[in-house]
């Protein structure tokens, strides 16, 4: 089972690829796949059916008692036969669905296929924890899927809302799974079911998991997200909304009734929301004139059903309802793919604009006939079987005493409720068919595109399935008895397509005779419809609490910052005087004694800072500001180098050099006066607020001073840090000993500079810093750019500009055979020839001491961090020397790439460890003696810290893209429209 897990990713990942070499027809290649588990799955039917189960268990986090534990029993063969069989049915089904010009093809196969293997993970998956995950995969697969089409608001819209409720219903599931997993002591589902948790912890964990299980099927109050979610591409409805996510639910209810059904909590979700849900969907239903949207609120009405008779708690109801779930999974899987073919041959999914399609279209109509009477339950087809069974089952129930299983109350209202649903039923299921295939009076046949022969394929073998499967019911009966068995009762009762004139039966005719009535009373019913106000609409509820919600935080944030920036910060600094402040008058641990300095200069400087500060705050000018408050980060770099942290002053020192270039890049679009437009106000107020909170920080350094009552920790950090094969304490501390701060602190830094980037590159990421051969001349790559032609005045033509000349030294360039290439863009009195050839002979260096920084960082001063700002700088000087054209030709890489592949090293140091039964970040090395460099020891820590190094060099680079190259081609532009405006003028 893991084997097949891993072979579903490792091709998720490599059907992009594929799909550029073949095009559609990758759905047939990993199409085989699923189908070859669906295979391998059914020669292990002897043992399951036996009573075996099939096991497998690797230790994952032991301390955590979590393992990758996988089970095959009845239900989870079942389910997993389902999720893979319909799986390989839809998968090829694509191939006639799509066509090759699709948008995000491959991306969509990729994410198809493994929703497949998530699904076979979360049905099998033994281990609480581990099955969530797959839990809450699912859903961000549905999420990804259901908005395929991103370029349409409708479907960003329907996929965030799935997202956003099957998440915090897998919120809640996960605090219910907590409680039972803490009170039973373990975290195995099969031994949680074998000894259930019961009192007080039980009712609520159970309670909770059920609402992740409800809303996961879409059962009332969250039934509003699948037929939302109908925007997405028919396979997905097909295979996600019909046969395999909102299944996730129903399997979680199956699974915890033999252990729980008992439960008081139980049968009130179970049977009464399962029931309100059966009747909600139904109803609407009647009302839906998009095919897929009466598909999809009927699929809500049969999720209601099956909760409420898989959960049932009976062994007849638990046969009866997994016998419903494969009935489902067939006849719902069918319709919804032959939706798709008649929405792709007409144009349209409105039934009011379709008419004569059933003649025209035989073979389809007919799979679409049979897949809607299995869901109607008739005879001769394997939903008759189910729902026969579920009648059967309820009566037991409701004519058994209270110590026979469930309260005969709860029997009778589960029955009713069922038989009102299937009424409903039976009333969508005629309006499908005679709204897709029949021919209107008075209403012109419907222009047909011809579709592929082969796209009814996979219909097809569902529909029929649904009609084998009656006839072969004794065959797979013991697979559904295996399961069934688990739970109370009698062991009689047996499925089969005939079992006389029982009550059930009679039961199954008057439904058929309601459902007529409702269909032959249609416009009656149509105008009752009309004339009821939605009484249950949680879809409004939805909307109305995402609106409140925005509503408030507009709300909160206009209160907050209505006074700009000044007042966003006033605020936040206000916040930390009332907090630290009131916390720094209650406090009793004082130092004893007061040192005021280790070293002469260290006043002196602290003097230096202090006053570069205050001056700071009053001069006038920007540049003159940022020069001061840089005085007080380098006095730390003087402060840190003095005390014995020489990691910390070389740290200091590259990110204040970074900030002062960025404030200097920003600085470049604002006045060179401070406050020109706006001057400020409440200067006595801001300058009260400034000194509260110098004074209180003050305090609390103080305070901090006196404040330690356990032993200090540096006494044992070297020796943890030789057990890390480092003598430098700073950096193995932050690679090794606290590498999940790091891990937060990088993560950060991709979100600032996704941010930053997002500022800046409003419309989308062009411009930036391109190389020269992507310069719109492409012929002369050399050809000035117009600020430094005679639209700026200042660059004399030269000859490879002119018509039939040449330019030996521009054809020269243009094969790199010159060393200043990007410099010549530039104006010349923008350009200095001294500074570029220092940066040029400094760069390379440079490189090489951030390279060296970052591998001897575990050792000695140094580390990813530093060599990366290291690096950083070097793009800087590159860029300040030579402009944006010379910052691409020296980081000729896309900032995300380096962003993103740096995170995922980090990270995957984390979680690789845990592969091997290790903790999180638990280092391992390896060790080699290298002639002439001695013995090298290269270690996970040593991965994580190259992924620190990307992240940073990728920051800076996409800063210095954004905020420089990018705003120097804005400059370029607006400079170009007024010297064309004030051509025109001239002209």
């Amino acid at each position: 089972m893991l084997f097949s897990l891993v072979v579903f990713g490792a091709l998720s990942l490599l059907t992009p690829l594929l799909t550029r070499l073949i095009g559609r027809r990758v759905f047939l290649v990993i199409a085989l796949l699923p189908a070859a588990v669906f295979g391998w799955l059914l020669t292990l039917l002897p043992e399951i059916v036996a009573g075996g189960v099939v096991t497998e268990r690797v230790e994952w986090i032991q301390a955590l008692d979590v393992s990758l534990a996988f089970r095959l029993d009845g239900l989870a063969l079942l389910l997993s036969l389902v999720v893979t069989g319909v799986g390989a049915l839809v998968l090829a089904y694509c191939t006639w669905y799509f066509r090759d010009d699709e948008p995000a093809l491959g991306r969509f196969a990729a994410l198809l296929l493994a929703f497949a293997g998530v699904m076979l993970g979360l049905v099998t998956s033994d281990d609480v924890y581990v099955m969530f995950m797959f839990w809450e995969a699912t859903s961000v697969l549905s999420y990804l899927l259901i908005g395929h089409y991103t370029g349409r608001r409708e479907s960003r819209g329907a996929a965030l809302q799935a997202l956003t409720v099957t998440t915090f219903g897998g919120l809640a599931m996960l605090v219910g799974l907590v409680l039972l997993t803490v009170e039973g002591g373990t975290t195995s589902i099969a031994e949680l079911v074998a000894n259930p948790v019961t009192g007080v912890a039980g009712e609520w964990g159970i309670a909770l998991v059920l609402i992740g299980a409800i809303s996961k099927s879409a059962l009332v109050p969250f039934n509003f997200w699948l037929p939302a979610a109908m925007a997405a591409p028919t396979p997905v409805s097909a295979y996600l909304h019909a046969a395999a996510m909102v299944k996730a639910g129903v399997y979680l209810v199956a699974r915890l009734a033999p252990g729980y059904a008992d439960l008081e909590v139980w049968h009130p979700i179970v049977i009464a929301l399962g029931g309100l849900t059966m009747l909600v969907g139904g109803w609407r239903a009647l009302r839906q004139y998009d095919l897929k949207l009466l598909l999809a609120h009927g699929t809500v009405s049969q999720l209601g059903f099956l909760v409420l008779v898989t959960g049932f708690g009976t062994r007849d109801a638990a046969l009866a309802g997994v016998a419903l779930l494969t009935a489902h999974a067939l006849f719902k899987s069918a319709l919804f793919l032959v939706v798709g073919i008649v929405d792709h041959a007409a144009g349209t999914r409105d039934w009011r604009k379709l008419s004569g399609l059933g003649r025209r279209m035989p073979v389809v109509a007919t799979i679409g006939f049979v897949a809607a009477a299995s869901m109607a339950g008739v005879p001769p087809l394997l939903g008759f079987v189910a729902k026969e069974g579920v009648f059967t089952s309820l009566l037991e129930a409701g004519t058994a005493t209270a110590d026979g299983g469930p309260a005969a109350g709860w029997g009778w209202l589960a029955l009713v409720l069922a038989f009102l649903g299937s009424v409903l039923t039976v009333a969508y299921s005629v309006r499908f068919v005679w709204g897709a295939f029949w021919t209107r009076p008075n209403c012109a046949p419907t222009p047909l595109h011809r579709e592929p022969a082969m796209v009814a394929a996979s219909p097809a073998v569902l529909a029929a399935a649904s009609l084998v499967a009656a006839f072969t019911i004794t065959l797979i009966e013991p697979l559904y008895t295996s399961y069934a068995d688990e739970l109370p009762g009698p062991e009689e009762y047996h499925l089969a397509l005939w079992h006389g004139l029982e009550p059930a039966l009679w039961l199954s005719l008057a439904v058929f005779a309601l459902g007529a009535l409702l269909v032959w009373g249609r416009a009656k019913v149509a105008r009752m419809q009309a004339s009821l106000p939605p009484l249950i609409d949680s879809g409004r509820g939805y909307l109305g609490v995402v609106s409140a919600i925005d509503r408030f935080a507009a709300a909160v944030t206009t209160a907050i910052q209505y006074r700009g920036l000044p007042g966003y910060l006033g605020m936040i600094v206000l916040v930390f005087i009332g907090g630290l402040g009131v916390s720094a008058l209650v406090n009793t641990a004082w130092p004893g004694s007061v040192r005021l300095w280790d070293y002469p200069a260290q006043p002196f400087l602290a003097l230096v800072m202090g006053i570069a500060a205050i001056a700071a705050a009053i001069v006038k000018q920007r540049m003159t500001a940022v020069l001061l408050v840089s005085v007080t980060g380098y006095g730390l770099v003087l402060i840190f180098g003095m005390s014995g942290a020489p990691d910390l002053a070389l740290t200091q020192a590259l990110v204040e050099t970074i900030v002062l270039v960025v404030f200097v890049l920003v600085m470049r679009r604002l006045p060179k006066q401070i406050a020109t437009t706006h001057p400020p106000v409440h200067r006595l107020g801001r300058a009260l607020i400034g000194a509260l909170a110098g004074t209180v920080m003050g305090v609390i350094g103080f305070i901090a001073l006196g404040a330690r009552t356990a032993p200090d920790i540096v006494d044992g950090l070297a020796e943890r840090a030789l057990e890390a094969h480092g003598t430098n304490i700073v950096n193995v501390m932050l690679v090794d000993l606290r590498a999940w701060d790091t891990l937060g602190e990088i993560s950060v830094l991709v979100a600032v500079a996704t941010g930053v980037a997002s500022l800046i590159f409003v419309s989308g990421r062009t411009g930036g810093a391109p190389r020269l051969d992507e310069r719109p001349d492409r012929r002369n790559r050399l050809r000035p750019v117009p600020e430094t032609a005679s639209s700026i005045g200042g660059a004399r033509p030269r000859l490879a500009d002119v018509e039939g000349e040449s330019d030996a030294a521009a054809e020269a360039a243009a094969t790199r055979q010159t060393w200043l290439l990007a410099g010549r863009t530039l104006s010349p009195r923008r350009r200095s020839i001294l500074i570029e050839v220092l940066v040029r002979l400094l760069f390379h260096p440079a490189i090489v001491v951030s390279v060296f920084l970052l591998f001897v960082g575990h050792n000695a001063p140094g580390g990813g961090f530093a060599g990366g700002l290291l690096a950083g700088l070097a793009l800087v000087a590159r860029y300040l020397a030579g402009g944006r054209y010379e910052l691409g030709e020296a980081a000729p890489v896309d900032a995300g790439h380096l962003l993103g592949t740096g995170l995922l090293l980090a990270a995957g140091t984390a979680t690789s460890s845990l592969f091997f039964g290790l903790a999180v970040f638990e280092s391992s090395w390896f060790e080699t003696e290298v002639p002439l460099l001695g013995t090298i020891s290269i270690g996970t820590s040593t991965l994580f810290d190259i992924g620190v190094y990307l992240v940073v060099v990728g920051l800076v680079l996409d800063i210095l893209r954004s905020l420089g190259a990018e705003v120097d081609r804005q400059q370029e532009e607006n400079e170009l429209e007024q010297n064309g405006a004030e051509t025109e003028v001239r002209a």
